[in-house]
């Protein structure tokens, strides 16, 4: 167990790092060998290990460090930010990691690591634990861009209810970082139900506003075969109300 301690305080690691500790490429491939077979340290995936409490036999970082490491790039969005911030209520079992560089998906103590393309590269910061992380206003805007893909409108919307707070500074920065004129459409209509919540002002909206043109767009695909009826301000077709989608919805785990 000579290095076992400073494996710990690694957390994750990798081969590389194992070598540089050690010295000697081949005594690096041996020794984590050695502590695999152990139980001291376990793969995550090809070339990326998590050290083991040996007290409990869990791995000594959480779900967003590891995925804070599986590339040079990666950090963690979407729905799992929302959960790193506490703005969920559902369990998730899906860990959402964007990257410059993609990696397959992967399952691992019981959860699925899931890229997503990197879109934009604003708004990600580092905890004092490791964990990259896009800042809420970035989750905010990279949720409103994919909740078709990603958790769903519903789940959204409860997590938009839980924020005492937003920048509307921010938001606005990284809607025109992604320049998508529907995105200004959809964040614009989506968060005015949450104006005084998130205690975001008119200047905003009218910013959002002056983005779009005149196309017609629909909320979210499927809609059209849906009860909706048209928003003339957003010039989006919306379902007939919004927020009846909170009080619909059950609590199931996804």
């Amino acid at each position: 167990m000579k290095y076992y301690e400073q494996l710990l305080e690694k957390g994750c690691f990798t081969w590389n790092d194992v070598t540089e500790m050690v010295g000697n490429r081949n005594s690096a491939s041996d020794l984590i060998q050695n502590y695999l077979k152990k139980g001291y340290i376990q793969s995550v995936k090809r070339n990326l290990y998590v050290a083991i409490n040996l007290a409990d036999g869990e791995p000594v970082v959480n779900r967003y460090v590891i995925a804070s490491n599986l590339t040079e790039s990666a950090y963690i969005s979407h729905h799992t930010a929302l959960e790193y911030y506490g703005c969920t209520n559902q369990v998730f079992y899906d860990v959402y990691v964007s990257s410059d560089t993609k990696f397959n998906t992967f399952e691992f103590n019981g959860l699925t690591y899931r890229y997503q393309m990197s879109r934009i590269n604003d708004g990600i910061v580092k905890k004092p634990d490791g964990t990259r992380v896009t800042d809420l206003e970035r989750t905010v805007i990279d949720s409103i861009n994919d909740f078709e893909k990603i958790g769903g409108l519903e789940e959204l919307l409860r997590s938009l209810e839980m924020m005492p707070y937003a920048d509307e500074t921010k938001l606005l920065c990284y809607l025109k970082s992604y320049g998508k004129q529907i995105l200004f459409q959809k964040a614009g209509y989506i968060l005015e139900h949450f104006k005084d919540s998130l205690k975001i002002t008119d200047t905003f909206f009218k910013a959002c506003e002056a983005e779009i043109s005149k196309s017609v767009r629909y909320l979210y695909h499927g809609l059209e075969k849906e009860k909706s009826i048209y928003n003339k301000k957003w010039r989006l077709f919306v379902p007939e109300q919004l927020l009846a989608l909170i009080s619909e919805g059950g609590n199931e785990f996804v």
